[in-house]
């Protein structure tokens, strides 16, 4: 079941991404498409943190319950960079863009295309800065994980 969850946590990585990019274009072009993808894009992003958040707790490989087993406590955990990016750094980064794609959802509701905008530039860009990337030493993940 985890290794299923991993690969729609991925999969779904890459449709939030494309859906940002459509719903930054959109809200700069003031489009009313915007309405809509950014639905899209609200709902593909609370479904990702919702298994993240399972993951984030459960993972044995990067999962707090497993890295307070393997280390014994939250000090450890912040002292180790990989236990660190998983147990703060992305949880922090991606809960902190989902926050802002469901604000600018709002603002895009309202047609406040500026407002939106903007939001989603800052959420695409802690997204990107967050994910595991492959060429990331020492937290790099493939980006189809089991293909090598």
């Amino acid at each position: 079941m985890s290794t299923g969850l991993l690969h729609l946590h991925n999969l779904l990585r890459w449709v939030i991404i494309i859906l940002l990019l459509v719903t930054i274009f959109q809200s700069f072009s003031k489009k009313q498409g915007l309405v809509k993808s950014s639905l899209y894009l609200l709902i593909a992003a609370h479904i990702t943190l919702v298994i993240g958040l399972y993951q984030w707790y459960f993972s044995v490989n990067v999962g707090l319950k497993g890295f307070i087993e393997r280390m014994g406590s939250i000090g450890a955990i912040m002292k180790d960079g990989f236990a660190r990016f998983w147990v703060v750094e992305h949880f922090l980064g991606m809960v902190i863009a989902i926050l802002l794609i469901t604000m600018a959802r709002g603002k895009a509701k309202k047609l406040n295309f500026g407002a939106a905008s903007w939001l989603y530039i800052i959420a695409f860009i802690i997204i990107m800065v967050s994910i595991p990337w492959p060429f990331r030493p020492g937290i790099g993940r493939p980006i189809f994980p089991g293909v090598h």
